[in-house]
């Protein structure tokens, strides 16, 4: 593992979980970590409830949008997380993959992201462990 690791989150849209992953990796590792994220058919907008469950966590991701993944961004990675996107992620020899099964935010309201949001951190969280890399606030 290089003296930064990157990341990467894919999920099929890029608008709620990986984009709430992205965040909370940002903010817990305070830049110890390169954060990527994107999907396999990206949305328009960032879903809000997200938005809003993040907002509810300090932190901002209203300004993100979704972006399609690349197989550059996979070849740049140390670390692939997908989340619920199949087959549709390249895969590379000597890269650390991992499923995350989460429920889909997409379509819900708030009160059913919150507990999304809140295992979302909790993996997060593992991960950084994993890295060796502390988070900043918790």
């Amino acid at each position: 593992m290089p003296d930064k690791p990157s990341v990467l989150f894919v999920c099929v849209h890029n608008a709620g979980r990986s984009q709430m992953a992205a965040a909370y990796l940002t903010a817990l590792s305070g830049g110890q970590v390169e954060v990527r994220s994107a999907g396999s058919a990206p949305a328009d907008q960032v879903n809000p409830s997200a938005v809003a469950a993040m907002a509810e966590e300090g932190i901002d991701i209203s300004a993100e949008t979704p972006k399609v993944l690349t197989t550059e961004a996979v070849k740049e990675s140390d670390v692939v997380i997908t989340m619920g996107c199949g087959d549709t992620c390249p895969i590379f020899p000597g890269k650390r993959y991992e499923d995350w099964e989460l429920e889909d935010p997409a379509g819900q309201g708030v009160e059913s992201v919150r507990p999304i949001r809140d295992e979302i951190k909790r993996r997060v969280l593992a991960l950084l462990d994993s890295l060796d890399v502390s988070p900043v606030s918790a």
